[in-house]
């Protein structure tokens, strides 16, 4: 059910246009729209975003989302494609983001939302029935779990994963599930190069190399954001990812 009293999103296609180099359809930015309506409804059983102000969800959630994957879209790193319809994995989605909004833009994926919470995974289900989102499919799950399981592990062409562990926790949680020569995109905020150093390491025991860190400030509220590019280069060592909770607990 819509809610015909929420504020509507802003369009800000110059902006999309110079900072990604695309802006959204009508059809796109209907279903922004929808998104944001369905979120907010969603949110007062779920407690799913604290984000609500139109400006601030465009930003936080559209924007930011997108603007990891703002190099592949651009072709500034390669996009690892082995097929016409590659597969992504957004690893401990929330409530979807980034990958509902990667799965609008990017028709010919198929995209996998993981979350271990089953009800926002129900959630979410609703979501992508409204939105008529046939190429986004969920799992409920553990990273750790589902990158020990034949039917994930080394299957995908890209990770994505936003406000989840440390940088080589992620790295543990995507590299895994990654095909050789697949990217992993891990969103973060501030980051450090201690975290680089720390990061790099982590990323050899995996198979992985980092191929691009990008420092960036959001388009709004000029918030500093950092997205890290990790390359799979080799077979990930069976051992990885450990059993759930070790990759926090004990980083690499």
């Amino acid at each position: 059910m819509t809610n015909f009293t929420t504020p509507l999103l802003p369009s800000m296609a110059d902006i999309w246009q110079q900072t990604l180099n695309w802006q959204p359809t009508t059809q796109q930015q209907k279903q922004f729209q929808q998104l944001y309506e369905l979120i907010l409804e969603g949110n007062r059983q779920l407690n799913l975003t604290r984000i609500i102000d139109p400006e601030e969800f465009w930003e936080k959630h559209l924007w930011d989302s997108l603007r990891g994957i703002a190099p592949l879209l651009s072709g500034e790193i390669d996009f690892p494609v082995s097929s016409a319809s590659p597969a992504f994995i957004d690893i401990g989605t929330g409530a979807g983001f980034p990958g509902i909004p990667v799965g609008c833009a990017i028709a010919n994926c198929k995209i996998t939302l993981l979350d271990s919470t089953r009800k926002k995974i129900t959630f979410i289900e609703q979501i992508l029935s409204e939105l008529a989102l046939s190429n986004v499919k969920t799992l409920v799950g553990r990273a750790e779990e589902i990158g020990q399981q034949p039917q994930h592990r080394e299957r995908y062409d890209l990770a994505l994963i936003r406000a989840v562990g440390t940088g080589s926790a992620c790295a543990e949680y995507t590299l895994p599930l990654l095909k050789k020569k697949g990217l992993a995109v891990i969103y973060r905020g501030n980051w450090t190069q201690d975290e680089t150093t720390a990061l790099e390491n982590a990323v050899e025991q995996l198979g992985g190399v980092v191929e691009l860190i990008e420092k960036f400030t959001t388009p709004l509220s000029n918030s500093i954001r950092h997205c890290l590019y990790l390359r799979k280069v080799s077979n990930t060592p069976a051992k990885f990812p450990r059993a759930v909770g070790v990759p926090t607990q004990k980083p690499l």
